[in-house]
């Protein structure tokens, strides 16, 4: 490393910055994480581990960037001489401070973003969070990538790039992250899921997606005083315990009594009808507080986590392959990002709720980043300017920009699911329903949808046989749910294990089959009959 002229304990400094964003990562905040990773250089250096953490978080700034242009944006607007550096110097920087500081300056800004009171941020008094994983983060193709990472398998062969597995707990009013975790694909998301359910609150309604509805998760979700509203697997069929007016039903999944919601949900536009059938779990057992068609709307909230990964993934990477080539780069690379990504959701949050009324995703996450870019390039807004009134500037350059390039209220409209990739399982598009185009929605139709109908029709409950015995015995009882040992009393059957073995044998193939319900082990009743839909248009 040289440097071209003679510079102060300040100039060494003076890089350490990015843009107006050091607003709400600011100097303090880093010398104390650098204090408290141990990562604090023991010697003034020409690059101080303060300025080589600003560093880093440029690089997530300017991803389509190399290093040596990076460092030209954070000096190109000081005044002072700075050192001038090499490659080799910015990379060993980056080595000596390592990934802690920027993991913990994550942890310090994750969490909520927006006041209780701004608009689209919560559902009657619970904050809406939503989990999901993003599988689509690419990394170099280095050994030392593969061999933390693998590779992908794939229908035609293993991926071309090993890729990272991202998951986050997204606040979804705001599109801020509340908690994240990150590492090898081979570890499922439900895994990923299980480390970041701490994070989660009794002010919380979590909603997520039906690859998070296994027993253990949902048991220890609903543990953290959480509430839920996740949708359930196809063939997950949960006894019907009780059934509630409105056509949802209780049950009882891992230990946790639920509310169970099947609807069908259709989108009407010009071009057709398109939709499918849904099936949500829930705490929230009140049907008169929390009714199934107003549930099956807020479940669609979950899509917010998606648009937060389309603006990590797409528009502040750009799509691009991450930069570092061993576990340790790619573990700081990905902090950095989450903390630059959190650190832009905050000043946007921040700056809508100057405007009365206003809902944050109406905010633009390009404009944002632009504005971003431009003030590191000019250092602008580094430390926290006065307004008029004599109390600090909350919308800043950024906010300016947000502000004036505000987004209009989002249309409904559908489209046909599809990747342009000739590996991608969404590659034919003709295999779904939808238009290719996206089609503005007329009208969306909720139709709620009891317990489905037995197989058997109801004539077959009074035929002949062991069948009808059953169907006979269960009526006679006003159909409340029988052991498979009291049953086997009512039809004469003995009490010997074996004949008691098949015989509940046979009761759960008629519980596989719909003509049975299974409440309990070897505990079953007859299915309730269609009698309840409710339906509406949004």
């Amino acid at each position: 490393m040289t440097q071209s002229v003679t510079c102060g304990i300040d100039d060494v400094f003076a890089p350490g910055h990015v843009g107006e964003l050091t607003q709400v990562i600011p100097t303090e905040l880093v010398d104390a994480v650098l204090e408290e990773t141990g990562t604090r250089e023991r010697r003034l250096r020409l690059l101080p581990s303060r300025v080589g953490v600003y560093f880093v978080l440029a690089l997530g700034l300017f991803e389509h960037l190399g290093a040596r242009l990076v460092w030209g944006k954070l000096v190109a607007g000081l005044a002072a001489a700075v050192p001038q550096t090499s490659e080799k110097a910015l990379r060993d920087v980056r080595r000596r401070i390592g990934a802690a500081p920027f993991q913990r300056l994550f942890e310090v800004l994750a969490g909520p973003l927006a006041q209780p009171s701004t608009p689209g941020v919560r559902y009657r008094r619970w904050r809406t969070v939503a989990f999901d994983g993003c599988g689509s983060l690419n990394v170099p193709d280095h050994e030392r990538n593969r061999s933390w990472l693998g590779r992908t398998p794939r229908r035609h062969g293993p991926s071309g790039y090993p890729r990272l597995m991202l998951m986050t707990l997204c606040e979804t009013g705001t599109r801020g992250l509340i908690a994240a975790a990150f590492g090898t694909a081979s570890k499922g998301e439900t895994d990923y899921a299980h480390d970041l359910v701490h994070r989660l609150t009794s002010d919380m309604l979590l909603l997520a997606d039906r690859a998070f509805d296994s027993n253990k998760l949902l048991a220890d979700i609903a543990a953290q005083g959480a509430q839920f509203l996740i949708r359930a697997t196809s063939t997950r069929r949960p006894p019907v315990l009780a059934l509630l007016p409105d056509g949802s039903y209780l049950t009882r999944i891992g230990g946790v009594r639920l509310r169970v919601i099947e609807a069908e949900i259709r989108s009407r536009s010009a071009d057709g009808d398109f939709g499918g059938t849904y099936r949500l779990l829930t705490t929230l057992s009140d049907h008169r507080t929390d009714p199934a068609d107003r549930l099956v709307g807020l479940y669609h909230e979950r899509w917010e986590i998606e648009t937060a990964y389309l603006a990590l993934r797409h528009t502040l990477l750009r799509g691009r392959v991450l930069r570092s080539k061993d576990p340790m780069g790619l573990t700081q690379e990905m902090w950095a990002l989450l903390t630059i990504y959190q650190a832009l959701r905050s000043m946007m949050v921040t700056a809508v709720e100057t405007v009365s009324g206003c809902d944050p995703d109406r905010a633009g996450f390009t404009v944002a980043l632009e504005a971003a870019r431009d003030t590191v390039v000019s250092a602008a807004g580094t430390t926290a300017a006065a307004a008029p009134t004599g109390r600090p500037d909350l919308v800043g350059h950024i906010g300016t920009r947000v502000l004036r390039a505000l987004l209009s209220k989002r249309r409904m409209r559908l489209s046909a699911r599809i990747v342009k990739c000739g590996t991608s399982r969404y590659a034919v598009w003709n295999r779904d329903e939808r238009p290719r185009d996206s089609t503005p929605i007329i009208a969306i139709v909720i139709t709620v949808h009891p317990p489905a109908l037995p197989t058997a029709h109801t004539s077959d409950r009074l035929a002949t046989g062991r069948w009808g015995q059953v169907c006979r015995i269960l009526t006679e009882n006003f159909n409340q749910a029988m052991h498979a040992r009291d049953i086997a009393g009512n039809l004469g059957l003995t009490a010997s294990g074996r004949v008691l073995s098949g015989f509940n044998a046979q009761l759960c193939y008629w519980a596989r089959n719909g003509r049975l319900v299974r409440t309990a082990p070897s505990t079953y009743k007859l299915p309730l009959p269609e009698v309840l839909t409710t339906s509406t248009e949004a």
